[in-house]
């Protein structure tokens, strides 16, 4: 038996969010079971020990999507779940991102966190509410946890927000927002938008944190269910006592004229370093007197982790108390700016974008139908026709590193760029093409995503995509020792790595497209956010200005080195005539026009996409698939090709896929006893269709022969369909076509 705890939330919209605990998994430290309408996510948290040499905290959080939770089969030969889907990568850094920062500073012990989908119902993704069962399951497992946190997807529909919004919902909404916290703070931000203002956005993340409120107050009432709840026991890693204070006193001042030399990445990192060994070799010496340790019995790894210290603290109060950053700027000033296009001839775009000492080389390719990018997922099936590919070698940053394949950090920064500039593509029906932005940072130096944001949008423009507007992206900091804080514009690697916040904030000159937020502190009030996303509108403005100036608008035409697309509507129920049966058609038309073919249906047409390298091809094409898909009409002549001949008459070709009966009465004034005898097949003749009985054409020559003098034409007017008479089959009972009438 077991004892069962639950919780709910009444979401005021017929739907109930509830968290059941004590029934599944109860020998994992925490386990909950959280359902939102028939979607429901296990999530369990288990707490390890500190391994050995452990320096940094090994929290793992994967969420994973089990496809029979919606009634399908996994794609592919193996028939199971493989490596994490793209979907389960970015809901799984959605949900680290904000539980991390509410762990004690030096806790090195392993936590994982699994949250694994078991049912789906198609309509309520998984992903956020599974945040709020991961939060559940790490109270209830006694972690030194700062939760409970809640997290929660924001939608706008007709200018009303939506609270967790559907599946179909969000086809309709405008914003698509996520925000976590606790009930004091904002933890994380992130989503895309419609060029929202930043008044929309801090209403949607004061209308989510309203209801992350209510989740956290849920999570208490269901631990207080729990008696038997042990706190883990645990020791955090801490400096000696007294260390930082002498490292003060023996280094602060030659740090700070260090912080005040003028500044490249290589001069203050190595400057930084010198500085560092020359502080363990005076407090241990070198050599065969190096001692193992200080004589207040301080460790070299000790000694490194305290200079960092100082470190922090001297940068962080230089940039509180002077506003005067390590590269010498203010808080609001922007890196240099300089970028190119055009600059590598065989792609079909192409640019550089570089914001002080971070750099992006973008390319774009176009390509057909069968480029797009099939995905398969639990709420989620569609053929993606964008998709940004974001990657940072290790050249990038000067060092060696093993490459072993997309990381998560790629996939999250390439996924961020991308909603940014998909808002401004052009429909599919404006713009057929499948287009590819591939992103490679060069030179990094913080905000390598932002700039691939800003060298995506120039490609796109370099190659003649006619997106809607410039996208451009800035990276926003925060320092704060709990009295003083300071909003930071296009930080740096080093403001990244010793500040508090990394605010990703992406638009156009009207409004936000996309952001993310990663904070290191226990949350943010609203009001800095509003502060930090007015200055990154002003930051915005100011890039979108610069790369105005290396490329003013979008480029009138394609680059000669990509594929002609020529777009083609026709009803849906004549795409199979083009298709052919098993594909006949279509490939012939291919190999005979030399050009790639592709049909899809949306909206109940048809749209058939003609790639060709040149003109000639296309209208080749574009003739015969006009050809197919042409209705014959009454009264209308044709040049045909015999394609048989009966005893009673040829079967005429008039245009791909159609042919009728030229009865021997209809293919001479005079009587003609076998048709064989006069006409042959492959012959060329001209007809006029007199009748079309569904899918049978009647045929005649004579309006194309000398009619004899005398001759008496019988008048032929024939009888719409449905007024016919029902034919006999030879039992005098009615035929069986026409039993379906």
């Amino acid at each position: 038996m077991y004892n069962l705890l639950t919780e709910s939330l009444d979401l005021g919209d017929g739907r109930i969010l509830t968290l059941e605990s004590g029934k599944l998994a109860k020998q994992a430290d925490g386990s909950v079971m959280v359902r939102i309408g028939d979607t429901m996510v296990l999530c369990t948290a288990c707490l390890g020990n500190v391994r050995e040499g452990m320096n940094f905290f090994p929290l793992s959080v994967d969420f994973r999507e089990y496809m029979g939770a919606a009634g399908k089969f996994p794609g592919g030969f193996i028939k199971r779940e493989g490596r994490p889907s793209e979907k389960e990568i970015l809901s799984s850094r959605l949900i680290d991102r904000c539980l991390r920062p509410l762990f004690p500073d030096g806790f090195y012990n392993e936590v994982q966190v699994l949250l694994n989908v078991f049912s789906a119902d198609g309509e309520n993704d998984a992903d956020v509410v599974a945040g709020i069962g991961a939060s559940a399951a790490l109270l209830l497992a006694g972690a030194p946890f700062g939760g409970p946190i809640g997290e929660v997807r924001v939608g706008r529909v007709d200018g009303n927000f939506i609270l967790f919004p559907t599946v179909a919902q969000m086809e309709a909404s405008d914003l698509n927002l996520v925000v976590a916290g606790t009930d004091a703070a904002i933890m994380m931000v992130e989503g895309e938008m419609q060029e929202a203002s930043e008044e929309d956005m801090m209403a949607a993340i004061a209308f989510g944190h309203d209801a992350i409120k209510k989740l956290c107050a849920m999570q208490h009432a269901l631990v207080a269910q729990k008696s038997d709840i042990e706190p883990m026991e645990y020791s955090v890693s801490a400096l000696p006592e007294g260390i930082v204070a002498a490292m003060q006193t023996a280094v602060a001042a030659k740090i700070e004229n260090h912080l005040r030399q003028p500044y490249t990445k290589k001069a203050f990192y190595g400057g930084i370093a010198d500085l560092k060994s020359a502080v363990v070799l005076e407090w241990l010496g070198e050599g065969d007197e190096a001692l193992e340790a200080h004589p207040e019995g301080w460790s070299a790894k000790e000694i490194k982790a305290a200079f960092e210290t100082v470190e922090k603290e001297v940068l962080r109060n230089m940039i509180m108390s002077e506003g005067r950053r390590l590269d010498g700027r203010a808080t609001t000033d922007i890196r240099n700016i300089w970028a190119e296009v055009d600059c590598l001839p065989c792609t079909h775009g192409s640019s550089i974008f570089t914001r002080g000492e971070t750099q992006v080389m973008a390319t774009v390719t176009l390509g057909t139908a069968k480029n797009a990018q099939l995905v398969e997922g639990l709420f989620l099936e569609e053929d993606r026709k964008f998709y940004l590919h974001y990657t940072f070698p290790p050249f990038s940053t000067g060092e060696t590193k093993m490459m072993r394949g997309v990381s998560r950090r790629e996939i999250g920064h390439g996924k961020l760029a991308e909603k940014a500039i998909s808002i401004m593509l052009p429909s599919a029906d404006d713009f057929a093409y499948t287009v590819r932005v591939q992103a490679e940072v060069l030179e990094s130096n913080g905000s390598s995503s932002m700039a691939s944001v800003c060298a995506g949008t120039l490609a796109l423009m370099d190659a003649g995509v006619p997106i809607k507007k410039p996208v451009a992206g800035i990276a926003m900091g925060l320092i704060t020792d709990g009295a003083r804080i300071a909003v930071l514009s296009d930080i740096s690697g080093t403001e990244d790595h010793l500040g508090d916040m990394d605010f990703k904030v992406t638009g156009t000159a009207d409004g936000i497209t996309a952001c993310q937020m990663d904070i290191k502190v226990d949350g943010l009030s609203q009001e800095t956010l509003a502060a930090a996303l007015q200055q990154a509108k002003e930051g915005r403005l100011h890039i979108l200005g610069k790369m105005a100036e290396t490329l003013s608008a979008v480029r009138d035409d394609l680059k000669p080195s990509a594929p002609r697309l020529h777009v083609i509507e026709i009803p849906s129920d004549l795409i199979g005539a083009v298709i052919g049966p098993g594909g006949k058609v279509i490939q012939g038309l291919q190999r005979e026009t030399g050009t790639e073919i592709n049909i899809e249906e949306r909206d109940g047409k048809g749209f058939i996409t003609i790639a060709a390298n040149d003109g000639v091809k296309a209208d080749h094409a574009i003739r015969l698939i006009k050809e197919i898909t042409a209705v014959p009409e009454v009264g209308t002549d044709y040049e045909g090709t015999v394609l048989e001949v009966k005893e009673f008459g040829p079967i005429v070709e008039i245009m791909p896929g159609k042919s009728g009966l030229l009865h021997v009465s209809e293919m001479s004034y005079t009587r003609i006893e076998n048709a064989q005898d006069i006409i042959k097949e492959g012959d060329k003749i001209t007809v006029r269709v007199m009748d079309i009985d569904g899918n049978r054409l009647r045929l005649s020559r004579k309006p194309f022969l000398e009619k004899p003098e005398g001759y008496v034409e019988r008048e032929y007017k024939p009888r719409p369909q449905g007024d016919r008479p029902p034919r006999r089959d030879d039992r005098g009972g009615p035929r069986r076509d026409d039993r379906r009438r």
